[in-house]
């Protein structure tokens, strides 16, 4: 019964776009009252390790002008070493193996009971999903703890970048386990790379207090969100690429990304389960020869 209430509170009476726009406003609010408090109680909370931390001063204004700042706060290189070998596919975060597996036909498995459209997930079109179907996935969940920064799970040229509008519902487990279609319903930014591992999707989903998407190429993409599928082409002409764990994009607080591969390109490392923790870096698979 508990858990029916929650999941009736955050799918339909908590205004979770208004709040993440609130979250938003004082995340980068340069005069927020008791900011240094409010980190340091964070960084308690969550027990976030300030020794990996390149710019660990969150008193510094300079180096951190306000609170946002510091929750995508870079790590020292040495902090997450990138697995080594051409044919290794490293974690494009910290977070929490949500689901890893197969992707049946153009289902994604999400939880006990749901899956959703890949087809959706990448904003409706069947010919940007179609590389992907029968192929594999892995849903990983950062945390406000984890590090926020999105990184390459394989080196790889960009070719095309979707923004798909939609809700910022909570993506806390108890609520994958009970709202259908959950990722294919809240905004997000899906980044599609040509690769040596063939097409490479990294998607980026936004939830409730994750009101800013934003990657290197193009900066801050949400807010402010529109009400259609928006999607830019990179020719040759503008190619961007970017190396196995180079920096991609970041997200504000924490959420979810999903990571695409074609049908028959990788395998899955075989000690990695759902609910295990992960590190950026760490090796997750190895493309096939």
């Amino acid at each position: 019964m508990q858990k029916s209430l929650k999941v009736l509170l955050h799918q339909y009476i908590i205004p979770c776009g208004l709040l993440s726009r609130i979250t938003y406003f004082l995340m980068h609010a340069r005069h927020f009252p008791f900011r240094d408090r409010f980190i340091s109680f964070m960084i308690r909370r969550h027990r976030i390790n300030l020794d990996e931390v390149l710019e660990p001063d969150y008193t510094d204004r300079k180096l951190h002008p306000d609170i946002n700042s510091f929750f995508v706060r870079a790590l020292k290189p040495a902090a997450r070493p990138i697995a080594e070998g051409e044919n290794v596919i490293c974690s494009p975060v910290d977070g929490t193996i949500s689901q890893i597996g197969n992707i049946v036909d153009t289902r994604i498995f999400q939880a006990k009971g749901h899956s959703f459209s890949l087809v959706d997930l990448l904003g409706g079109s069947g010919e940007r999903a179609g590389p992907f179907r029968d192929g594999q996935f892995a849903t990983i969940y950062l945390s406000p703890s984890d590090y926020h920064r999105v990184h390459m799970p394989v080196a790889g040229r960009l070719s095309e970048m979707v923004h798909i509008p939609g809700k910022l519902l909570s993506v806390a487990p108890f609520l994958i386990d009970a709202v259908p279609d959950l990722f294919a319903r809240n905004e997000r930014v899906a980044s599609i790379f040509a690769t040596d591992t063939g097409q490479v999707a990294v998607i980026m989903i936004g939830a409730i207090n994750v009101g800013s998407i934003e990657t290197v190429w193009a900066g801050e993409i949400t807010p402010p969100q529109g009400l259609k599928v928006t999607s830019k082409l990179y020719p040759d002409k503008d190619a961007i690429n970017l190396e196995k764990g180079e920096e991609m994009g970041r997200f504000n607080m924490g959420s979810t990304v999903i990571i695409l591969f074609e049908k028959d390109r990788i395998d899955w490392t075989n000690n990695l389960h759902c609910n295990d923790k992960i590190k950026m870096g760490q090796p997750i698979g190895m493309a096939r020869q």
